[in-house]
C-alpha cells in the first residue's frame, strides 16, 4: 500500500508495505524544491519541508555614486579625486576609518557629439562609486547627510544585510527540518506506525533579495535644512529573510 500526499510547500511520500522485487519510485512533483532520491526502499517514510529565519541585520550597506563631465579627462578626475577626499573627511568626522571604504567601480569615457559628422569629443565624464560597510547604524544618518553634499555625488543606495550568514542559514535548515520530522511523524501515527531515525536529508537554503533604498542626494543638499530627519531616522532596519528547503527520508518502525 503506497500513501501519498503534497501541498505547495511540503510532500509526503510513504511506502509501508514491502514488496517483492519492487523496483524503484520516482517521485513527481511540481514544486521544484522537491528533489527527493528516486530510489526509495520499503518501509520509508520521504517529507520536504520549507523552514525560514528572520533574525536583525547586523551591517548597512552605503553605496554612494560619484561623477563629473569636464571639458578635459584632467579637469574630470580632479573633481572626482575631490569628491573622494570629501568621502574621507566625513569618515573621519564620523570616527570612521576611510579604509573601510571600498572602490566599487571607477571608469573614464569620452563625451561624443553624435550629432557633429565628425563624432567630435566635446568632454569627458569619469564616474565612481563608493561603498561602505557600517556595524554602528547611528552613523547611517550622519553620513548620508554629508555624503549629500558632495557635488559630484548623484546617488545614494542603503541595503542591509547579514554578515553572519552560517548560523543563520543552519537555524533556516533546522526550522525546516523540524517541520519535516513533524508531517512524517504525523503520517506515520496515522499509520500505527513509528518515525525512525532520519536515513536521508538533502538542504537548499537561499537568501531574501533586499531591494536598495535609492536616496536622491544632490534634493536633499540643495533643502538646506539642517533640522531636517536622515531619510533613516527612527526607523527600524529591515529584517534579513534566510529560507531553506528539506527533503529528508525517515525509516519506519
Amino acid at each position: 500500500m503506497k500513501m501519498k500526499t503534497r501541498s505547495a510547500s511540503n510532500s509526503l511520500l510513504v511506502l509501508l508495505v514491502p514488496a517483492l522485487l519492487a523496483p524503484a519510485f520516482l517521485l513527481g512533483s511540481s514544486n521544484a524544491q522537491t528533489n527527493l532520491p528516486t530510489m526509495v526502499q520499503m518501509n520509508t517514510i520521504a517529507a520536504g519541508a520549507d523552514g525560514k529565519f528572520e533574525g536583525a541585520p547586523d551591517t548597512a550597506v552605503l553605496r554612494l555614486d560619484v561623477s563629473s563631465q569636464q571639458n578635459t579627462s584632467r579637469e574630470a578626475y580632479d573633481k572626482i579625486a575631490a569628491a573622494a577626499d570629501r568621502v574621507r573627511a566625513a569618515l573621519r568626522a564620523n570616527g570612521l576609518d576611510p579604509k573601510i571604504a571600498q572602490v566599487a567601480s571607477y571608469g573614464v569615457q569620452p563625451v561624443i557629439d553624435w550629432k557633429n559628422a565628425k563624432r567630435k569629443v566635446i568632454g569627458y565624464k569619469v564616474d565612481t562609486a563608493i561603498t561602505l560597510k557600517l556595524r554602528d547604524f547611528t552613523k547611517i544618518g550622519p553620513m548620508t547627510d554629508q555624503l549629500a553634499d558632495i557635488e559630484e555625488a548623484q546617488n545614494q543606495s542603503l541595503t542591509y544585510t547579514l554578515e553572519d550568514i552560517e548560523l543563520a542559514k543552519a537555524k533556516a535548515a533546522e526550522d525546516a527540518l523540524k517541520k519535516a520530522r513533524n508531517q512524517a511523524a504525523a503520517v506515520a501515527s496515522a499509520a500505527n506506525r513509528t518515525l525512525g531515525e532520519m536515513l536521508y536529508a538533502s538542504v537548499d537554503v537561499n537568501q531574501q533579495n533586499i531591494v536598495p533604498v535609492q536616496m536622491a542626494v544632490m534634493a536633499m543638499a540643495r533643502s538646506g535644512v539642517a533640522s531636517t530627519p536622515a531619510p533613516t531616522a527612527e526607523f527600524s532596519p529591515q529584517s534579513v529573510t534566510i529560507n531553506a528547503h528539506v527533503n529528508a527520508i525517515f525509516a519506519l518502525k
